[in-house]
């Protein structure tokens, strides 16, 4: 039996949370059993790549967007 999987990427753009949002989303997809990275952009901006169950990845975008 296979697990479902999803993967998603993420552009967060504008005003970021200010400085540790970088390390704030690597410690949060962690917890919730993601894979993936996250970078700092050079226009300010975050980029990630989350993996694994689709509840934890769609928690995860939830958390990143609010």
């Amino acid at each position: 039996m296979t697990t479902a999987s999803r993967t998603v990427h993420v552009l967060i753009e504008g005003r970021v949370q200010g400085v540790g949002f970088r390390a704030w989303v690597d410690l949060t997809a962690r917890g919730l059993g993601l894979d993936g990275w996250v970078r700092n952009r050079r226009d300010g901006g975050v980029e990630a790549v989350f993996s694994g169950a689709p509840a934890s990845t769609g928690d995860m975008l939830a958390r990143c967007y609010s």
